[in-house]
């Protein structure tokens, strides 16, 4: 009897919109030189615990995902990849705000001004 494998692509961490992918193709664009990419990553602060930070780095960790965009690399940080799991990330702007905005389905509660959540 054989076994054949079929290698399985896994299905990213995070999903990215149009819109996310875009703004990161102009934060590269723009990028200090030496950068590899921008990485997403949830350290502890806010008052509900948690917070989302997006960051440029020169180098990435073993642990961290990788996601190849259309504008460049973005990466999450391998410490946070359980808590974005299933998330989506969105660039929005209006007349008076403009960031991105996280829609995370692990998320049980998040603080009242929305810049930090809890698992």
């Amino acid at each position: 009897m054989t076994t054949d494998t079929i290698p399985r692509t896994r299905p990213a961490a995070v999903i990215l919109t149009a819109a996310a992918e875009a703004r990161i193709a102009h934060l590269m664009s723009q990028a200090p030189e030496g950068t590899l990419g921008v990485k997403l990553s949830t350290p502890r602060r806010g008052c509900s615990g948690l917070a989302y930070s997006v960051d440029y780095i020169t180098e990435a960790s073993s642990f961290d995902e990788r996601i190849e965009t259309p504008g460049g690399l973005f990466f999450i940080d391998g410490a946070s990849v359980l808590y974005l799991v299933g998330s989506t990330m969105d660039w929005q702007e209006d007349d008076f705000t403009a960031g991105f905005v996280f829609n995370n389905p692990n998320a049980k509660g998040t603080c009242g001004c929305g810049e930090s959540f809890t698992i």
